[in-house]
Order: C-alpha cells, then structure tokens, then sequence
C-alpha cells in the first residue's frame, strides 16, 4: 500500500511555472555588509588608538572580567569610529587582537549594528528618523528639505565632504516629532524651514545652538505649558549621587 501511495506523489510530474516570491518593490539600504577593499578601507592601512584614547580603552576593558574582555568590543568599536570617522577594516582588526576576538567575530557586529558606519562619513551625519510616529508628524518634509537643499539622497555624501545623509529607524524622539540627529545631538519638532535654516548654519560654520525642541516648548510638555507639579521645585539630584559620577 505505502509503495503505491509512494508511487503515486513521488512520480513524475511537470514542474510549475516560478514565479516572484514578492511583488513589492525593492528598497536598497546604504548599508554595507560585505568588505571590498578601497583605497581608504584596507587591511594594509595602519590604525591605532592615539595615547588619550588607549587609556579610555584600558579602562574601558577593566570594567569586564578578564575572560569576558570581549564584551568590550561594541565600546570600542566606537571609540575606534569616533577616532577615525568610521569603522574601516583596520579599525575591526585591531580592536580583534586587543581583545584576543577572532577578526571574523568583530565584523559580525561591526555589520549588524547600523551605528558602525562601515564607509567614510561626512562632517556631520544626518539621521534622518521617518518610522511613523515621525512620518506621522511630517518627517517626509523633513527628508525633502534635506534631500533637496543639499543635493544629495539616503546613502549619500555630500562633494564637499559636510554632510552625510542617512534614513534611519526610530531615534526615541517620538514625543517631539519630527526630528533629525546631527552626530549625537537632536533636533526635534522640525519644519521644512527650521531644517533648512539648521543645515544653512553649519555651512557657514557656526555652532548650532543647543539640541532639543526648535519650537521653543521646553523638554516634552504640552505646547500650551506645563500642567502639573506646578508648584513642586525639582530636586536637586546632586544630593543623592556622587560627585564624581
């Protein structure tokens, strides 16, 4: 009986026609996943940590057991990045034989963790967030004035070397969307405008005035002011942590 049955769904039969597994478009990510040599990326170019840096990578290293050290491969990856402007192939090696890491094991969360930008980057980075709360609020404009302004698209350089542009997933802004990040600061409850008039400041060279809300509200409140605690004085946290943290 089983080798008829066998005989009767393992026979010869024509194969269907393929067809595509998904009929969305495709979208490219500027992401780099795979090493190709460059003449600015390649094992052959030296790397270092400079003296000051060291010390923070010691330090950094101390606070792990010494058979876990390699828990300090993510921090010291940025330390690298932030020494060099990006995380070249030199930058992994070296930070693998500082943690006696197999080089293979650093280039897996080198390109896993979209804060390891794997190519040169500009001056200023911009993350541009537009998941939905920020797509929501209007990040698309905020994409537009950026794109537009300065010539360039997601991915992109800008020739002079200033600005590199880049979409991003959630930044934890949502509150005060839409907002851009410029390296490590943020610029929140963003117009068409007010970004225009950010990227204009850089290009000129000045230094753009504190991150936050460019509205004018003060932190996350309402628009209209705070509504509660209002007679409350905040506390000075000072008095219950170290001086020294």
């Amino acid at each position: 009986m089983f080798r008829s049955l066998a005989k009767t769904f393992v026979g010869p039969a024509t194969r269907p026609a393929t067809r595509p597994t998904s009929l969305s478009s495709k979208r490219f990510s500027s992401i780099i996943s795979v090493h190709r040599n460059k003449d600015v990326d390649n094992p052959s170019l030296p790397f270092e940590f400079t003296s000051e840096n060291l010390k923070r990578a010691d330090e950094i290293i101390s606070k792990y057991p010494p058979q876990y050290k390699k828990g300090a491969c993510m921090p010291l990856l940025d330390l690298g990045q932030r020494q060099l402007g990006f995380t070249s192939i030199s930058v992994m090696n070296y930070v693998a034989k500082m943690l006696d890491m197999p080089p293979m094991r650093v280039y897996e969360v080198a390109t896993f963790y979209t804060m390891y930008n794997r190519r040169p980057m500009g001056k200023y980075n911009l993350q541009i967030c537009t998941t939905t709360p920020c797509q929501l609020c209007g990040s698309d404009e905020i994409m537009e004035a950026v794109t537009s302004h300065l010539k360039v698209k997601p991915g992109q350089t800008t020739p002079d070397g200033l600005f590199t542009v880049q979409e991003v997933e959630c930044l934890g802004a949502c509150v005060n969307a839409p907002m851009l990040a410029v390296n490590d600061d943020y610029y929140e409850d963003l117009t068409g405008s007010k970004t225009v008039d950010l990227l204009k400041q850089l290009q000129a060279g000045k230094e753009l005035k504190e991150c936050g809300p460019v509205s004018g509200r003060e932190s996350c409140e309402p628009y209209s002011g705070a509504k509660v605690l209002l007679g409350a004085k905040p506390t000075d946290i000072r008095k219950f942590t170290r001086a020294d943290l």
